[in-house]
């Protein structure tokens, strides 16, 4: 595939986090002469507070997946240049759908969670992801993390205080709809098919997105002759954009970027 070089990084966000978490990262990339953007999903343009409160926001509830990536594709082509796409979690699965799409110059999918027909039945899976699934409840109503079910699925192994103030600065509800619509097709990927460089990146201590599960996603990928890598950090968690060792994170993905 041609080596095409780009300065426009687009950063595609995950479920339950406001897009606000990709700041640190934004100005990050921007000081190394990057231009980037972190378009928010449809009906979160505002602050997590207001977000919070506006329980059982029925316009959140309606986000569907595969009009979700819709959104991200009209951004993507409205930009004068074909961007990198960096996407963390739900957003990781949408760089790898845009890839599909021929969308991206390069993608990185941190934490992704998988495509189609990638699955694990590890407990730290399940358990995080049974509250968002939300079966047996009202799909018409968003679903918010309790502080508890944050402390598994995003902040393990952060204190009390890091992870109450990560909470109350991101934490956002979020459409049982687009997390239950992550196993249909609305998620499938031709593993065969061609596409630009491809980063996948994991976390040793992801309760909601287990290493082994984005290491099965990486091996879906190895025959088709397009370059797909694969890093495993230790020690992070599902709130790797928001840790302490971000930056580490950040500066292997610029040097990767840079190779590529």
């Amino acid at each position: 595939m041609e080596k095409r070089q780009s300065k426009t990084i687009v950063f595609i966000t995950g479920a339950f986090v406001h897009h606000s978490c990709w700041d640190e990262w934004r100005t990050y990339f921007e000081s190394k002469g990057y231009k980037t953007i972190a378009p928010p999903w449809p009906h979160k343009n505002v602050s997590p507070e207001i977000l919070r409160n506006s329980l059982p926001n029925i316009a959140i509830a309606s986000n569907r997946l595969a009009a979700l990536t819709d959104y991200y594709d009209d951004a993507v082509r409205k930009l004068p240049e074909k961007p990198i796409l960096i996407g963390h979690s739900i957003g990781g699965l949408i760089v790898q759908l845009l890839l599909q799409r021929g969308l991206g110059v390069a993608g990185v999918a941190i934490h992704s969670v998988p495509p189609q027909g990638i699955i694990t039945f590890k407990f730290s899976f399940l358990k995080a992801g049974w509250g968002p699934l939300g079966l047996f409840t009202p799909a018409k109503k968003s679903f918010l993390m309790s502080f508890r079910q944050w402390q598994y699925a995003f902040t393990n192994g952060m204190d009390g205080d890091s992870q109450k103030e990560a909470y109350y600065k991101f934490a956002i509800p979020e459409s049982k709809l687009i997390v239950r619509d992550t196993i249909t097709k609305a998620a499938r990927v031709n593993f065969d098919n061609p596409h630009a460089p491809l980063l996948l990146t994991s976390g040793s201590d992801d309760h909601t997105i287990p290493a082994s599960l984005n290491y099965a996603n990486y091996l879906k990928y190895k025959n088709n002759d397009s370059i797909i890598e694969y890093k495993e950090f230790k020690g992070r968690n599902h709130f790797v954009l928001g840790q302490p060792t971000w930056k580490e994170d950040a500066d292997y993905i610029l040097q990767w970027i840079s190779n590529q």
